[in-house]
């Protein structure tokens, strides 16, 4: 078959969630189907170098560039005359929606599969072909959760965005046979009277990438991920300012590194004789290798931690909420510790680094865990069953003649 996917973003490099997911299915979906990728660029220059890592797997590639005085039109118009969610209208542009019929179109593709409500609005009247939409999260109540933490000056745009973009998700739903999302916890958040039609396509990790190498250990914890990403700089705020100076109580000397491509000016400020800020890594595997254990403190934000299956793949004994760990499913204080409060982390932090017999064990249950449960070979599964039509979905669908 001919798989048409499109895309918000060029899923190379895979410095965010979104690109990790869409790059590894694609590297699947080739196995079995012919590939046509379209994706939205946002951010300037192209660097075409990065065409060279998904040409194995596709057969026709269309990028198509946005620039930021069309996007910072689209923006203010949307949110002054429609109620389009903000991350809609970011994506959103009339010629490119030309550009991506024409592509498809042109290629006769028997499928489409759209990633993330970012860029729905480009194909909810498409009718040429199936199609399938990958919530991916409930990205709703993600904004929902920056609500609290957001500056006074912000919070009425996050409310009124956390709106849109709950009746976004529902409304959307019907303009689409197939629906699939990451984990079941954010299946239930997507405000629909159908949403257990919504199929479940985890995320895996590279088992063959992220394979332990023996190393000395160098520091004692690590933190992972986009660094820009609000989640994430919540999360390693609350480690760095909260959770480590209770450690340092007890052990002075005890070292944290943040890894990740384009760490915010509140990250950067948290760097001190104790704490590194590395900005983006050629190789993210070197700081697996060389942590003794991995801390994932995740207050807000959906779906699953990527960095959490990395790090348990590469053998860490890892820290993290029951918020992170309701999608991942590991099972407490045997593959997973889980901390509620900063006294809790405190308390796991020290016992890891304190007993290596006990750090040893979480280490060699987690990566047991993984190693069964996320390789995206077995995770994609359900998407190849959605485009072999092996399962059902939420309208019937009549080609166009």
């Amino acid at each position: 078959m001919k798989i048409g996917i499109l895309l918000s973003r060029f899923p190379y490099p895979l410095e965010k969630g979104d690109k990790l997911r869409a790059f590894h299915q694609i590297k699947v979906l080739s196995k079995h189907h012919e590939i046509y990728l379209c994706a939205i660029h946002t951010n300037g220059y192209f660097n075409k170098e990065y065409l060279k890592e998904l040409e194995p797997y596709c057969t026709k590639i269309e990028v198509i560039a946005l620039s930021k005085f069309s996007i910072a039109i689209n923006l203010l118009y949307s949110l002054l005359f429609t109620k389009l969610p903000l991350q809609v209208a970011y994506f959103y542009n009339r010629v490119a929606k030309k550009r991506i019929w024409s592509f498809f179109e042109k290629h006769s593709i028997d499928h489409l599969y759209c990633q993330l409500i970012r860029i729905t609005e480009y194909v909810r009247s498409w009718n040429n072909c199936p199609k399938t939409i990958d919530y991916m999260d409930a990205l709703s109540r993600g904004m929902e959760r920056r609500i609290d933490k957001s500056p006074f000056y912000l919070k009425p745009f996050v409310k009124i965005e956390t709106t849109r973009l709950k009746r976004y998700e529902h409304f959307i739903f019907p303009d689409f046979n197939f629906h699939t999302i990451i984990t079941e916890q954010d299946r239930d958040l997507i405000i629909h009277g159908e949403n257990e039609r919504i199929q479940i396509v985890r995320n895996g990790v590279d088992q063959d990438f992220f394979r332990v190498e023996k190393r000395e250990k160098a520091f004692d914890i690590l933190f992972t991920g986009n660094m820009s990403y609000p989640p994430n700089v919540n999360g390693v705020e609350y480690l760095a300012l909260e959770i480590l100076p209770e450690v340092w109580k007890e052990k002075p000397d005890v070292t944290l590194k943040i890894v990740g491509a384009t760490p915010s000016p509140k990250v950067q400020k948290l760097a001190n004789n104790n704490i590194e800020v590395t900005g983006w890594v050629d190789d993210i595997r070197k700081y697996y290798n060389e942590a003794r254990i991995f801390v994932a403190p995740m207050l807000i934000g959906t779906g699953l931690q990527n960095k959490l299956l990395e790090a348990m793949a590469m053998n860490l004994p890892c820290i993290t909420t029951p918020l992170a760990n309701n999608a991942l499913k590991a099972k407490e204080n045997e593959s997973i510790l889980i901390g509620n409060n900063k006294e809790e982390f405190k308390q796991h932090i020290l016992l890891l680094l304190n007993n290596k017999d006990k750090a040893f064990e979480v280490a060699q249950k987690g990566f047991e865990f993984i190693k069964k449960q996320y390789n995206w070979e077995s995770t994609s599964i359900p998407l190849l069953d959605i485009l072999k039509n092996k399962t059902n979905g939420t309208k019937g669908f009549k080609r166009e003649s």
